[in-house]
């Protein structure tokens, strides 16, 4: 697998071990990886503004001007499928990790194996994403990461999938969930929800990290929590 890994902390000493970890991780697993060091977040932000295919970011938090919190912040409005994940040597800033959606924290002094399991993990969610949807609407095609549905509704013989945006497109809902991966559960015949997009479940409705809630058909309450807890 190819993947492109940002260091950013202030300390040399610091990202000198850390990038010398995240090849040794890369060559043991057989990756790939083109690796970018900086030595503050204004240096990185610089540079993302020029190319923005970083995927996987080891982020020390106490730095100079711009803290790594804030810049993940200024991130996040722009990219939701970057993996960040944050150095520190406090555990104060986890309630700002959630906010981010920080993939993990690593405590300095970072233990390797642990940064080779969360380097795991990233690599991971990283192939689930590759996947995408290509939809063919009035005039255009769009190709959607599959990572960015939300749900999917039937409307009579149009289903229409959430995301960043919405789209309308003929097909049936199965022919539809051939074409999604195993992060999607099917709502009776009407929907189909992205699990790592779900954020409550009762006996009667499915509510989504945005706010919005589907209906849940009797009977699926039992499957759709053992397909939360079996995805990880």
């Amino acid at each position: 697998m190819n993947i492109t890994i940002a260091v950013c902390d202030d300390s040399a000493a610091d990202r000198d071990w850390l990038s010398g970890q995240v090849h040794r991780w890369a060559a043991e697993r057989g990756h790939t990886v083109r690796l970018a060091e900086y030595p503050s977040a204004e240096s990185f932000l610089f540079a993302y503004a020029e190319d923005k295919t970083v995927q996987v970011l080891l982020l020390d938090i106490e730095m100079g001007q711009m803290d790594g919190v804030t810049m993940a912040r200024t991130l996040r409005r722009d990219n939701d499928g970057v993996q960040i994940v944050f150095i520190t040597g406090y555990s104060d800033y986890i309630a700002d990790g959630y906010e981010v959606e920080a993939l993990h924290y690593l405590m300095k002094p970072v233990d390797a194996a642990k940064l080779f399991a969360v380097l795991d993990r990233a690599a991971e969610k990283l192939r689930r994403n590759e996947k995408f949807l290509t939809l063919e609407l009035s005039g255009e095609t769009v190709r959607l990461p599959v990572y960015q549905i939300r749900c999917a509704e039937v409307q009579g013989n149009y289903v229409t999938v959430h995301a960043r945006a919405d789209y309308t497109v003929k097909m049936t809902l199965s022919e539809l969930e051939t074409r999604l991966d195993d992060n999607f559960f099917r709502l009776g015949r009407s929907a189909l929800v992205n699990l790592g997009c779900v954020a409550r479940v009762t006996r009667t409705a499915v509510t989504l990290t945005d706010g919005s809630t589907l209906p849940l058909p009797r009977g699926a309450y039992e499957r759709i929590n053992r397909a939360i807890i079996n995805r990880g």
